[in-house]
């Protein structure tokens, strides 16, 4: 069974470690020794751990998002930081699912990436629409602790079927958004995902609960993780998971918010 975020492209900690190639051609490749094999050898994965370097993550996170947000606030330009975030952040991103041992090193360079994204992204949306930040973080903050909770206490359980619909209804968002970045090439634009009308909300809504669910695959990585005796790298890897889900998240709401704000 595969883990379902689109950040954990491996099937389930086996003998051998076996990466997707994240082209949705369905093929995949044997890489490094498996988990149970170098755990055996060295310290193993666990929940704790990976929660500790969640928080670590997203202190940094946070911090570079605090300095870029300043800088905005005083006049300073955010569009460097913008595209800083943006196309540094990707390149991680697709990297690291091929490469997870590396996550030590590249988990904490692409959170600081995605805090000056954030950070220069939330100045340019408060300063439209005052007050909207702090709602957002809020929401956000609110949606982690729901899933958490709905997965500890098992209303939510991680079957084949549900991580199946997850990983089908994240592709669906990820060629919406590939769609829309086609059509700004052409000078248009995908009114599904821009418009302040009910088919735009609504659009924004899905994809805010496609995000949250996401988020119980993350909770799952994490304890699976721990159960199978994944290596100590993968503490950093889950991590990371879990605040690229953050991020989308957090965006996401934030549009849905200046939408409202919008009729």
């Amino acid at each position: 069974m595969r883990t379902t975020n689109p950040i954990f492209k491996q099937n389930e900690f086996s003998e051998d470690t076996v990466y997707s190639r994240g082209d949705n051609s369905g093929v995949e490749v044997i890489g490094e020794p498996g988990f149970s094999d170098i755990a055996s050898a060295g310290t193993r994965m666990t929940v704790s751990g990976a929660v500790n370097k969640t928080f670590l993550l997203l202190t940094l996170l946070i911090g570079a998002a605090g300095w870029t947000w300043h800088w905005v606030a005083v006049g300073g330009n955010p569009m460097p930081w913008l595209l800083a975030g943006l196309f540094g952040g990707l390149p991680i991103a697709l990297f690291l699912p091929f490469k997870p041992t590396w996550a030590a090193v590249l988990a904490p360079i692409y959170a600081i990436l995605q805090g000056l994204l954030i950070g220069a992204a939330s100045a340019l949306f408060e300063r439209q629409y005052p007050g909207i930040v702090i709602h957002a973080v809020g929401l956000t903050i609110g949606v982690l602790a729901c899933m958490l909770i709905a997965y500890r206490s098992g209303i939510i359980r991680v079957t084949d079927k549900f991580i199946l619909g997850v990983v089908a209804a994240t592709g669906a968002v990820f060629l919406v958004y590939m769609v829309d970045i086609i059509l700004h090439l052409f000078g248009s634009s995908n009114p599904m995902i821009h418009s302040t009308g009910a088919l735009g909300i609504g659009v924004s809504v899905v994809f805010i609960i496609v995000a949250a669910l996401n988020l119980v695959l993350d909770f799952h990585f994490f304890e699976v993780g721990e159960r199978n005796g994944a290596p100590k790298y993968m503490e950093w890897y889950a991590a990371f998971g879990l605040i690229v889900t953050l991020v989308w998240l957090y965006l996401e709401i934030l549009r849905l918010l200046s939408k409202l704000k919008d009729r």
